[in-house]
């Protein structure tokens, strides 16, 4: 509208803020995108696109390994330089940050820098500066949380593990989420000395069962120390600058870092929400409806913030749905049901769809099949390492109510299995289908045998 100084205002540059804004400018609206930090958010810069990169160069120590004692490569002795890794990734990082910057050019949303509050339902500030908008999209994200307890503040985070000067030989890893599993396969991988913490009985809640013993079994095998009901009491530096914690079952352990990774916060703190009127839940979440609209009409929020499912690739669909909402005139309300997930770890886990418990919760006669053997690859290199695959059906109905993998490329695996769940895949069709020979991934069409029924 032309009272406003913009049509919309986005706050915050990460995946969802970016998507929206971008995409709303192409139509033609008049867009504004602030940012403190850096674009492309967390994902961009301290999540998913470093923390692959490296996941890639802690795999080739095993690989240089199963080459030389499988595949006839003599190979020498490896060595890996964390100084040359870390310039190497910062160097990518600042090239997608750079593309994240043509992308919002190209598109016509011009880019404000500084830390952005919400003044009213229709007003938004940057410093010294006002700004008028017709719709504002908090897209601000989420913040790693570290609970008190003391020398707190000798721990760090994902947020400052990625910066490292040096790589540390012996980290504590406290957490039982994607991060702390991902990061004790990359350290462990690199040739740290790891010991996982998790304070319940066992690790990755809300994942399958069998995903989560499967791959508990397999971290143990690659030497990390995992420890389950177990916690973090008090950490103190010592006099040679090591790190001492003291456990909840009495014991100590020394550590050059230890690394809290026991969850985020929405990242809602002083942007002047509440005292506009935006409800926020109690972790700090702005609450919002099947459209993404807060208590405010006016103001929207998408991804980590809303903390609804704390996927980027989330956080694009419902950048998505709500520009379709505003300025297409179709009310559009993201799904969050059948969302396909990995955790790269090593081996990394791929899932989509209900788990067993799930399965079992809403009534229906569930059939389990499962498979469980040693890739083709380990054949010759006598590793030790088992793939894990798991099929839940609807007897009723035959569907495919889920799929979950433990083993290597779970991740690429499940994502094209993915959309037949989404078409609503049956068992029968499964079976119907020709695998390809000799894969792991023709196991998902071979499982005849059920294991486990209601």
């Amino acid at each position: 509208m032309a009272g406003y100084d913009y049509d919309f205002f986005v706050i915050g540059a990460g995946s969802g803020g970016v998507r929206a804004a971008r995409v709303a400018a192409a139509m033609g609206r008049r867009v504004a995108v602030a940012e403190d930090r850096y674009l492309g958010g967390t994902c961009v810069n301290v999540g998913c696109i470093p923390k692959k990169l490296l996941v890639y160069a802690s795999h080739f120590a095993e690989d240089f390994e199963d080459a030389e004692k499988g595949y006839g490569w003599t190979v020498g002795t490896p060595s890996f330089d964390w100084t040359t890794f870390v310039a190497r990734k910062d160097a990518e990082i600042e090239r997608l940050n750079g593309v994240y910057d043509g992308l919002l050019e190209k598109a016509g949303a011009e880019q404000i820098w500084g830390r952005a509050t919400v003044a009213g339902p229709h007003e938004v500030r940057v410093g010294d500066r006002s700004f008028t908008a017709e719709h504002i999209l908090v897209a601000t994200g989420g913040w790693p949380d570290v609970p008190e307890f003391p020398g707190r503040e000798l721990a760090i985070t994902s947020n400052e593990i990625f910066h490292l000067k040096e790589k540390p030989e012996r980290i504590l890893i406290v957490g039982g989420g994607y991060i702390a599993v991902e990061f004790a396969g990359i350290l462990n991988g690199l040739g740290s000395q790891v010991t996982q913490l998790y304070r319940g009985p066992l690790f990755l809640r809300g994942f399958d069962d069998d995903v989560r013993q499967a791959l508990a079994e397999e971290i143990r095998k690659k030497g990390v120390d995992l420890r389950f009901d177990t916690n973090l009491t008090a950490l103190e530096r010592s006099s040679d600058g090591s790190l001492r914690a003291t456990l909840t079952d009495g014991s100590q352990a020394v550590a050059d870092q230890v690394l809290f990774a026991t969850g985020r916060r929405p990242n809602s703190a002083n942007l002047g929400l509440e005292e506009v009127g935006v409800e926020l839940a109690p972790n700090g979440a702005i609450v919002v409806d099947e459209y993404s609209r807060s208590s405010v009409p006016s103001i929207h929020a998408v991804g980590d913030v809303t903390d609804r499912m704390a996927l980027t690739p989330v956080a694009l669909h419902e950048a998505m749905c709500l520009v379709k909402t505003l300025f297409e005139g179709v009310p559009t309300a993201p799904v969050h049901e059948g969302v396909p997930a990995a955790v790269f770890s090593q081996p990394p886990v791929g899932t989509v769809g209900l788990t067993e418990a799930q399965a079992r919760e809403s009534g229906a006669e569930v059939v389990i099949y499962r498979s469980r053997f040693r890739a083709l690859k380990h054949t010759l290199t006598g590793g030790e390492e088992s793939t894990m695959m798991k099929l839940v059906v609807d007897r009723a109905s035959d569907r495919v109510l889920g799929l979950h993998m433990v083993g290597p490329d779970a991740g690429e695996m499940v994502q094209g299995f993915a959309v037949a769940l989404k078409c609503g895949a049956t068992k029968a069709q499964f079976d119907a289908t020709v695998g390809i020979h000799p894969t792991s991934a023709e196991e998902w069409v071979t499982m005849r045998e059920p294991v486990g029924t209601d």
